[in-house]
């Protein structure tokens, strides 16, 4: 018999749970919920130690786990059946995705489908499903063409036009994506299996009766990210190479645009989903600071904050990078009844203190 649980402190089941952006809604919202459950399969590419991370709440309980797993899920649902579900579990290295598109597909597409289907085979419907996606999911977005101001999407860059360091779309300028007209078109593999993601699970939601809430996050930053994995962004990276005194080398001409938003403020944004109304449902809504920034402008605050010297544009590039990436949050204002806190400034400084207390002590991150 198929149940769909009713209970006012909800139990929440948190995939990837015990991840950067999990413990820190674990923080937020484990300590009001009738139980939250953290699962994670604590990989090393993130955890550098196979254990429970120091910064999941106490009240968390953790179970080691893979989402492709369907074992694992059975053994679990026999004993937990979820009120809310936060889908967290993904592969996430945009550049690492072109060379092990398998294994984003395996954990972020398959991983997905197999979950499902172990809720199916145990009868259990959640009140709601919340789903991190992705910023990626929109590739290069919309640019204005600067002649005639119409809206145009340029699509993908190729080799060859990085390759001639052709980096802006010739004639047009970038504008931030917003889910209620910009239309998704990956340009990675990532991307595109984060697109999968909000597909399957908006067919199986509607099918099922289920609630569906998206949350496209942009570049998510802050303590606690992973300091040994290569793949976890530039501000940490930009960080510790600005820490050891060196210069920050800047990629294409340094004009790269992101959308950096403070790990605070997007676990703020994941508790709204989980615990709004029905308004929360739907169409994915934009998760960032509504700020666009330059990666120069961001390696230029990092090294002014250690004293470092001044960052180096190289005109290296990486095929299949977008030029230009961020949001608008006014849709996320309207509906989660959310906005965002900290500014690039304060949440880079933020950011260098807490590595820097990691560093200096020998105190473990929180991957």
């Amino acid at each position: 018999m198929t149940t769909r649980p009713t209970t006012t402190r909800p139990i929440v089941l948190v995939t990837g749970g015990a991840g950067f952006i999990g413990c820190a809604l674990s923080r937020v919202l484990a300590p009001t919920s009738a139980r939250w459950i953290a699962v994670d399969a604590l990989h090393p590419q993130v955890h550098a130690e196979r254990r429970r991370p120091d910064a999941l709440d106490p009240a968390a309980e953790l179970v080691v786990a893979d989402v492709t797993d369907p074992d694992a899920w059975d053994a679990l649902l026999a004993t937990v059946r979820p009120d809310v579900v936060v889908h967290l579990a993904a592969e996430t290295g945009t550049a690492q995705s072109l060379d092990e598109a398998t294994r984003h597909a395996d954990v972020n597409v398959c991983g997905t489908t197999v979950m499902l289907d172990a809720l199916g085979r145990h009868g259990v419907l959640p009140s709601r499903i919340v789903l991190a996606s992705s910023r990626a999911v929109y590739g290069e977005g919309d640019w204005l063409d600067t002649v005639s101001g119409a809206v145009v999407r340029p699509g993908q860059r190729t080799h060859d036009q990085l390759e001639a360091g052709a980096w802006d779309h010739a004639g047009a300028t970038s504008m931030p994506s917003d889910a209620r007209r910009t239309v998704p078109a990956p340009t990675s593999v990532y991307g595109a299996t984060k697109l999968a993601q909000e597909h399957v699970l908006g067919a199986w939601c509607a099918a099922r009766g289920v609630g569906l809430a998206v949350l496209r996050l942009q570049n998510v930053y802050g303590p606690g990210q992973s300091l040994t994995n290569p793949y976890t962004g530039i501000v940490s990276l930009f960080s510790q190479l600005a820490r050891r005194g060196d210069s920050i080398p800047v990629y294409e001409d340094g004009a790269i645009v992101r959308d950096f938003v403070h790990i605070e403020d997007v676990a703020g944004a994941l508790a709204a989903a989980v615990t709004g109304g029905p308004e929360v449902e739907g169409a994915p809504i934009d998760v960032g600071s509504g700020v666009a920034t330059t990666i120069l402008d961001l390696a230029q605050r990092i090294a002014a904050f250690h004293g470092a010297p001044a960052p180096r544009i190289t005109g290296a590039y990486r095929d299949g990078d977008v030029r230009a990436a961020s949001c608008t949050v006014e849709d996320a204002a309207a509906r989660l009844g959310w906005t965002p806190r900290w500014s690039v400034g304060a949440g880079v400084a933020d950011l260098q203190t807490w590595i820097d207390r990691c560093l200096r002590e020998d105190v473990p991150a929180l991957v």
